[in-house]
């Protein structure tokens, strides 16, 4: 590996990306952009698009603003970052229409509402207006990834335990059912709206059992 591809991946850079997963996660830790993550968990099919969509729209306006820091004039930034962040998901809901026109259905506003996710506003104010194009885009890789971390995991258990599918296709075989002479019937309270704010605290205990950094101190 040459010096410069070194540079790219050093330590302080690939912490960019594993911080946000667990120490550092937006979701679990910061409690930004909790509400799209516990509205669009019923099923799993509409959380991974959302994740991939905040990682394209986070990613992208992170280098954009990082290439035109020395541009922007100060008491103009937030606009010219809703400007960038509007226009890249203009992008993501018109092709998801295009392409994916039911989930595009299923996530309705959610998709627009990306504009005023407090994780890609917060991090092109603290940290793309202050870094390198490479950096800012290893940091929205990071926090996009630590944003789906947590939304998959929920419409994961909510779908399987709930509706006995992933990604809408069965899983649970149908001779398990109790009505035909099984031992199976699916939780429908995991598909109720408080059952995502209940997955996600189990997920939020879980993390912290394991990280003792998230313990707070008495």
């Amino acid at each position: 590996m040459s010096n410069k591809q070194e540079a790219l991946f050093s330590k302080k850079n690939i912490k960019l990306i594993k911080d946000p997963l667990d120490d550092n996660n937006p979701i679990t830790v910061q409690v930004l952009g909790i509400c799209s993550a516990l509205a669009i968990t019923v099923q799993l099919k509409p959380a991974v698009v959302m994740a991939v969509s905040v990682f394209f729209v986070l990613c992208v306006a992170n280098v954009l603003v990082s290439l035109m820091r020395k541009m922007i004039p100060s008491r103009i930034r937030i606009i010219v970052q809703l400007v960038i962040i509007a226009t890249l998901v203009i992008l993501v809901d018109q092709t998801l229409k295009a392409f994916l026109y039911d989930v595009s259905k299923e996530l309705s506003v959610f998709v627009g509402l990306i504009i005023t996710n407090c994780i890609i506003m917060g991090r092109l104010e603290a940290f793309a207006l202050a870094n390198t194009p490479w950096k800012s885009f290893m940091d929205g890789v990071g926090n996009s990834l630590g944003y789906a971390l947590p939304l998959i995991v929920v419409a994961f258990f909510r779908e399987l335990l709930g509706s006995g599918t992933l990604f809408g296709l069965e899983v649970i075989p149908p001779n398990w059912y109790i009505e035909n002479g099984g031992f199976y019937a699916n939780n429908g309270m995991m598909i109720l709206p408080p059952m995502a704010l209940v997955t996600c605290g189990i997920y939020i205990w879980v993390q912290r059992i394991r990280n003792n950094k998230l313990v707070e101190e008495n």
